[in-house]
């Protein structure tokens, strides 16, 4: 694929979509982006801004927004997809039709299914088994959208095996205000991508329950540890996580006022239900499905993730988060490492 000018589709026009669609034009390629809620695709045609998902965000006029997968996908050269974790399978079987060989598909949604303990760019490889081997890279790194959209100076990392896919991807949207490093270590950047987002949940709880920062940096180390865990059980590299999809993400989003998964945390442990707290909220927390994913995934390897099964516990089990965080305390004593 030639330097220059590229033919960019995003699918998906949440908060983080429309960030990238705002980057993307900036660097002077021609963007789509599609939208399946009407009401948003209008507001951004009318006023060059996304007043539901990244309100005060100026979107470049050359920013084309459509309902239509097909007017999306039509002659694109790269396809970002910007979407829920637990709707990608659905969306890609949708997309397949348009879906062409030659494409770069980047996946920047950071969460694993439910129901199979997929990876993203596994599903995406699932549903387009029959069809090609699809071109993979897969985006994360600590990154809120709307500071990433007024320009505050963002690192996040690029993942992709070969190498070329994710070096291209680099130089198509990193800019002044936006790095992005390459990583040939797929699982570790999207599996630290995901789990970092059960971790923020736990986070949350011990912030909501009036505990200070030593329980906070407790609940990280340890938290990075299960991260680590995982990854290298599933293939992956262990020093992925002392980067920005490990480490870096994880202090963000355990750390930072607009993690919704934080704020998921921060209400349990002040006593909310779930079902209370999701019913609130307009755009997603991917933690809480998550948990579900990497629980049952650490429950097939045998690898402990004791804060995952106690997020799991809050979540899914009716557990009181004071009597979840005492069983943490209590667990036998052993070496840190």
């Amino acid at each position: 694929m030639n330097e220059g000018v590229h033919r960019i589709a995003i699918i998906g026009a949440g908060s983080w979509g429309t960030t990238l669609s705002i980057l993307a034009a900036k660097r002077g390629h021609l963007v789509t982006l599609w939208s399946h809620e009407s009401e948003v695709a209008a507001a951004i045609r009318e006023r060059r801004e996304n007043p539901i998902y990244l309100p005060g965000a100026s979107i470049p006029p050359s920013v084309r927004v459509t309902t239509s997968l097909e007017e999306a996908l039509d002659g694109a050269d790269v396809v970002i997809a910007a979407l829920p974790s637990h709707v990608c399978r659905s969306m890609y079987e949708r997309m397949r039709p348009w879906l062409q060989p030659r494409m770069i598909f980047v996946s920047a949604t950071k969460g694993i299914e439910v129901e199979t303990q997929m990876r993203m760019s596994e599903v995406l490889r699932d549903v387009l088994r029959d069809q090609f081997e699809p071109r993979i890279v897969v985006l994360s790194g600590p990154s809120f959208a709307q500071e990433v959209a007024r320009g505050d100076p963002t690192a996040v990392v690029a993942a992709s095996y070969p190498l070329e896919y994710s070096q291209l991807v680099q130089r198509l949207l990193s800019g002044p205000s936006f790095r992005i490093y390459t990583s040939p270590d797929v699982v570790g950047v999207e599996v630290g991508g995901a789990v970092k987002n059960v971790i923020a949940i736990g986070a949350g709880v011990v912030t909501g329950l009036g505990w200070g920062s030593n329980s906070v940096a407790a609940l990280i180390t340890r938290g990075l540890a299960e991260m680590t865990r995982l990854v290298v059980a599933l293939g992956g590299r262990a020093e992925t996580m002392a980067g920005l999809a490990g480490v870096g993400d994880l202090v963000l989003t355990c750390t930072g006022q607009l993690s919704r998964n934080r704020q998921v945390g921060i209400e349990l442990g002040r006593g909310r239900t779930l079902s209370d707290i999701l019913a609130n909220m307009r755009q997603v927390a991917e933690g809480v499905r998550t948990t579900r994913a990497v629980y049952r995934l650490s429950q097939r390897l045998g690898v402990e993730m004791p804060i995952t099964a106690s997020v799991h516990a809050l979540l899914y089990e009716g557990r009181d988060p004071r009597d979840v965080a005492a069983a943490l305390m209590e667990r036998p004593l052993k070496r840190e490492i």
